[in-house]
């Protein structure tokens, strides 16, 4: 009977297990000793209080009125089973984040398609060790040294080069 009252609320420990990265494990396992112990202490306990026999004591006790009175506030004795106020609040931060997961997805779909092209494009080249420097400049248009339309200095690196020349770092 005790189970039947937990076993909304059962938890998938394995699949839990998977997702929870290893730094936290030791966090996982605490937790679920606490549960467990929880858990124990439930089912422990029936669901109903137990039964009083009433017509005993009121034999055997001689004040009069007293046993009906415990009685009545024995009999009237009830314990709410809590609320669950928070079951819409964690649905709603599900779906949140279901959203927040596919829209990651779509996005990573478009990066690796991407990452694809540009892995195709680098497939088709030439080697890097058999190409000559016109086939680097004409693979590489902005990479390639260009002395006529951008003059640099050696080493040709955006930080050595003239403040307002084409291929100059920016200065803050």
């Amino acid at each position: 009977m005790a189970s039947r009252r937990i076993a909304q609320s059962s938890v998938n420990w394995a699949a839990l297990a998977e997702r929870v990265p290893p730094n936290q494990k030791a966090n996982l396992a605490a937790f679920k000793t606490k549960s467990d112990k929880y858990l124990r202490s439930v089912v422990a306990n029936p669901e109903t209080p137990p039964k009083i026999d009433w017509s005993f004591y009121k034999k055997n006790v001689p004040v009069a009125g007293m046993v009906d009175k415990f009685q009545k506030a024995y009999e009237g004795l009830q314990i709410p089973y809590p609320a669950d106020n928070v079951t819409k609040l964690v649905e709603a931060q599900e779906k949140e984040v279901q959203q927040d997961i596919a829209k990651f997805v779509k996005e990573s779909e478009v990066r690796i398609s991407d990452y694809q092209t540009q892995i195709a494009t680098l497939k088709a080249l030439l080697p890097f060790d058999q190409m000559t420097m016109e086939d680097f400049k004409d693979s590489f248009p902005e990479q390639a040294l260009d002395p006529i339309n951008r003059p640099s200095f050696w080493p040709h690196t955006p930080e050595e080069q003239e403040p307002g020349a084409p291929n100059a770092e920016p200065h803050h």
